[in-house]
């Protein structure tokens, strides 16, 4: 019985110990982001940006899987590369921004105003783009 109790005890603070750097690392690209609207190849899985202002971010390779960015703008932003799977792009203002080569798997653009987007070579299956704006996007 103990040998159990010690082997759970183990794998909590193992478990634990391995999540904070995660969430460390999370938190410190969400910082550099919002200071220098730079943060290439960065992990902001499930960051929640929603109204961030983010117009010209580089972004490229980042991974924004899950990550809520409601009502942000986008403008002009590059996101090449980037993972936004099943992330929250309602609303976003993004005209001229790149998601070239992006992962929009399941990701929902209602309402966004994504006029003279670059989505050549972006996986946009099961994305929910109902009433977007897409004048002018290049699919390629």
């Amino acid at each position: 019985m103990k040998i159990n109790n010690i082997l759970a005890i183990t794998t909590i603070l193992t478990t634990i110990g391995l999540a904070i750097p995660v969430q460390a690392a999370q938190t410190e690209d969400l910082v550099n982001l919002l200071q220098s609207n730079n943060c290439p190849v960065c992990n902001l899985s499930g960051a929640n940006l929603s109204g961030a202002h983010l117009a010209g971010a580089d972004l490229r390779n980042a991974n924004l899987a899950g990550a809520n960015l409601e009502g942000a703008n986008l403008e002009g932003a590059d996101l090449a590369g980037a993972n936004l799977e099943g992330a929250n792009l309602t609303g976003v203002f993004a005209s001229d921004a790149s998601f070239f080569l992006a992962n929009l798997n399941n990701a929902n653009v209602k309402d966004a105003h994504l006029v003279s987007a670059e989505l050549t070579g972006a996986n946009l299956a099961g994305t929910n783009v109902r009433e977007a704006n897409l004048l002018g996007v290049n699919f390629r």
